[in-house]
């Protein structure tokens, strides 16, 4: 387990979907908030409760401090909520924390589930030509928050990771995108966890000790840099599969909850 730099804690908002008997922390992507789970909930209502909590600087919780390295104070301010055994369902940056979470306390671990991971490292291994072409596709994104214009490169972002029939920037709410801005300085802050694996999750024997059902999940039409993590997560997790939605983007746990839905039942089958 990894030693958090000395930072005053802070804890996160989080709220609670369904009532089922199976527990499961539910960790969000970046720029969205807690209630991107409130889909998926609506199709496991009887079967599964949902703890889902806001990041830092997203929904309730309070801005980020800038003190440390964002994955490891999200790491650190999640664990709390995963004190005992339960499921584990992460989405984007949120399976990277999940992933460490089931690392550090993988007896907890009932069952893990990675929906789109955005762990870069892995490609930077395994098809570094390929992430290439990935940092090209973001480079407009990039150079606008290089710029200072947070609200450019959130809806670059924002339009990068959804599909092509999800809302236009316009037509959004200016609360949503209001929260979304507030957000985005986070993406720069996590690149060196997600790109150079500061936690160690690549060394030798760190996933070996992640030995729970393990559910990996992504989209068809999602940028196929996330196929290359996927691909090279299930090489590298003792009990991991991997499946594709068709028709799914990067938001696939919204966009396709019904199916994300009867995957997790598959999962959870194995995971009694």
């Amino acid at each position: 387990m990894k030693d958090f730099p000395s930072a005053v804690p802070q804890p996160l908002f989080h709220r609670q979907f369904g009532n089922g008997p199976r527990q499961a922390l539910a960790l969000h992507c970046t720029i969205a908030h807690s209630g991107a789970w409130r889909g998926l909930s609506a199709q496991m209502q009887d079967e599964l409760t949902l703890i889902t909590p806001d990041m830092l600087s997203h929904g309730r919780s309070p801005d980020w401090d800038g003190q440390g390295d964002y994955q490891d104070r999200m790491t650190e301010a999640s664990a709390p909520l995963f004190d005992r055994r339960m499921d584990l369902i992460g989405h984007s940056f949120g399976a990277t924390v999940a992933l460490r979470l089931a690392a550090d306390h993988p007896e907890r671990v009932r069952s893990l589930t990675l929906i789109e991971p955005v762990f870069f490292a892995v490609a930077v291994q395994d098809d570094p030509d390929l992430l290439a072409q990935h940092e090209e596709d973001a480079k407009p994104f990039t150079q606008a928050l290089a710029q200072g214009d947070e609200a450019l490169g959130a809806r670059l972002f924002n339009r990068m990771w959804t599909s092509d029939d999800a809302p236009r920037w316009p037509d959004l709410p200016e609360s949503t995108r209001a929260a979304m801005t507030r957000g985005i300085h986070v993406v720069p802050a996590c690149r060196d966890a997600i790109y150079e694996d500061l936690a160690g999750l690549l060394a030798p024997g760190v996933m070996d000790r992640i030995t729970a059902p393990t559910l990996l999940l992504h989209g068809s039409e999602t940028h196929p840099v996330i196929d290359v993590v996927n691909k090279g997560l299930q090489k590298r997790l003792p009990n991991a599969v991997s499946h594709v939605i068709p028709g799914a983007g990067h938001m696939l746990p919204i966009s396709h909850a019904t199916e994300t839905a009867d995957h997790l039942r598959t999962l959870f089958a194995q995971a009694d």
